[in-house]
This record gives C-alpha cells, sequence and structure tokens, in this order.
C-alpha cells in the first residue's frame, strides 16, 4: 500500500474506525478491568505497546514469511510481545498486573492487534505500520480511560484513586472526590455496568456521527442564489 496519509490513519484510529466503538472489537477486556481509570490506563498502556512492537515486528517480515505461515507467525510476535510487557509490568507495576490479571495475557488474542498486523502492518513499511499501532492503540486506550472514569465516578463519587499502582508512591494523592458523602452504586462498577455505559458511548458517538453527515448533506444541496444580474436601459427616463 503506497502513499499512507497519516491524517487518514489518525482519523480511522481515533474516531471514524475506533476499534472499540466501531469496530467492538477487544470487549472483553475493555468491558472486565475498567472499573476504575487506574486499572484502564494499565490495559491501555500495554495494549498500545503491544500493538506498536506487533506492527513494528509484522512490518519487518512481511516480504519473508509466506502465506502459508502468516497468521502463526503473527500469533508468535504477539505473544512475545505480551510476555514482555508482563515482565515488565510485574517489575515495575506488581500490584497493577495482579489486579489485571489473566486479562493481561488475554491481549494475545484481542483481534484489534491480530487485525492490525494482518490488515495493515503486513502490506505497508515500518514506520506507517508503527504509527498505525499507536493511534489505534490510542483510539483503543482514551475509550478504556473514559469507560474507566464514567464507572469509577458513577460508582464510587471519586476519581483517579489508587493511581500510585501506576504512577509510584507520589499519585496516591491524585484521588478527587467530586460527591462528597456519596452512595456507591455497585451496578457502575459490576459488568452490566461496563455493557451498558458501553453502550450510551456507541449511542452518542453515532448521535455525532449522523448530526456531521446531515450538515454536509445540507451544504451539498444547499440552493444556489443567482447574483444581481445588469440591466441595459435605453432611451430617456422622464
Amino acid at each position: 500500500m503506497n502513499n499512507v496519509s497519516y491524517k487518514t490513519l489518525s482519523w480511522n484510529g481515533l474516531w471514524k474506525n475506533n476499534p472499540a466503538l466501531v469496530q467492538l472489537l477487544g470487549l472483553c477486556p475493555l468491558l472486565a478491568v475498567t472499573a476504575s481509570v487506574v486499572n484502564a490506563m494499565g490495559l491501555a498502556a500495554a495494549t498500545m505497546a503491544v500493538l506498536i512492537c506487533s506492527n513494528l515486528c509484522v512490518s519487518l517480515i512481511r516480504n519473508v514469511v509466506s502465506d502459508t505461515v502468516r497468521l502463526p507467525a503473527f500469533v508468535m510476535i504477539i505473544a512475545a510481545a505480551v510476555t514482555g510487557i508482563e515482565l515488565l509490568m510485574q517489575a515495575y507495576a506488581y500490584e497493577l498486573y495482579q489486579i489485571l490479571g489473566i486479562f493481561l495475557p488475554l491481549i494475545t488474542t484481542n483481534c484489534v492487534i491480530l487485525g492490525r498486523a494482518d490488515a495493515f502492518a503486513a502490506k505497508n513499511p515500518v514506520l506507517p505500520s508503527i504509527y498505525d499501532g499507536f493511534i489505534m492503540g490510542l483510539g483503543f486506550g482514551l475509550v478504556l480511560v473514559l469507560l474507566g472514569a464514567f464507572r469509577e465516578l458513577i460508582g464510587t463519587g471519586a476519581l483517579f484513586a489508587n493511581m500510585q499502582l501506576l504512577f509510584g508512591s507520589g499519585a496516591a494523592q491524585w484521588k478527587w472526590v467530586v460527591f462528597e458523602d456519596y452512595q456507591s452504586f455497585l451496578l457502575a462498577i459490576l459488568p452490566p455496568g461496563a455493557f451498558i455505559i458501553t453502550g450510551c458511548l456507541i449511542a452518542v458517538k453515532n448521535i455525532i456521527d449522523a448530526d456531521i453527515k446531515r450538515r454536509e448533506l445540507a451544504k451539498q444541496s444547499a440552493p444556489i442564489v443567482a447574483g444581481g444580474k445588469r440591466v441595459r436601459v435605453t432611451g430617456q427616463i422622464s
């Protein structure tokens, strides 16, 4: 694929073809571990790192690996990247690693990563593939963090609790209590709440897309107003 447009890649990854809101890929970790912002950020960072690493490696070997072993080779690359991220999290964020649990190794089977490796990185040079992995990971991560923020706020009345799990002891004071004496709303923290809030986010995106499309159609079908006409007057006017 030639003449890759970074603007198009950005628009697709962040909005038009967002993995979480449009493709609806990777919903298992999206719904399971986004009960708080810190969990969402941890999983988002891990997913983005795996996307970038896997796209880089797949692009490097795209002309070497035959079609018969293409997908197994891609899965091995993704699994190796996930293992590396797991080891890093065990070393530097062990408590968060324990909280994320099985959903970290399950990144290996995330359809977002395998899909981008096969659909884009296997057909494009290194730099566009790295950028595609970054922007798709960013789009997926933004939805994760937004969902985690809504669930944490509605469920506990606070935001950014336990940020020291990801950023160290200095972030222990980052917790922001939005509603004082808030009665916890358990549904928002449980998986059914994740389904409901995700559905609301998808509905909002569809409404915005429909409004944008309506405005574009209105501009295209706007009536053309004729300009003033010159009138030639001959003779004398009394």
